[in-house]
C-alpha cells in the first residue's frame, strides 16, 4: 500500500461522506459505512480520478469494494498509466 496515496484517498472519502477521517480505514467499505451507497461510490471514483489525474476502467470501478482496493488499484494505475 502506497503510504502517500492512502491519506489523500481517505480524506477524499471522508469529505464525500461527511465523516471524520479517523473513521476511514483500509477496511472501510459500503458494508461498514452506511452513507457509502452507489452514488457516493461513483462520486468517490470520480473525485479520486480528478485528484490523481487518472481514469479507471469499468472493471476497475467494479473491483473497488473498499478503501484498500481503491488504494491498490490507484497505486497500480499510477505505477503503469497504460493499465
Amino acid at each position: 500500500m502506497n503510504p502517500s496515496i492512502a491519506p489523500r484517498v481517505r480524506n477524499i472519502l471522508a469529505d464525500l461522506l461527511s465523516v471524520p477521517q479517523e473513521e476511514i480505514t483500509a477496511e472501510s467499505s459500503p458494508e461498514t459505512l452506511a452513507s457509502w451507497d452507489s452514488i457516493q461510490h461513483m462520486n468517490f471514483v470520480l473525485s479520486v480520478e480528478q485528484e490523481f489525474g487518472v481514469e479507471f476502467k469499468p472493471e476497475e470501478i467494479e473491483s473497488i469494494i473498499s478503501v484498500k482496493c481503491m488504494i491498490e488499484t490507484l497505486g497500480n494505475k499510477l505505477a503503469d498509466p497504460s493499465r
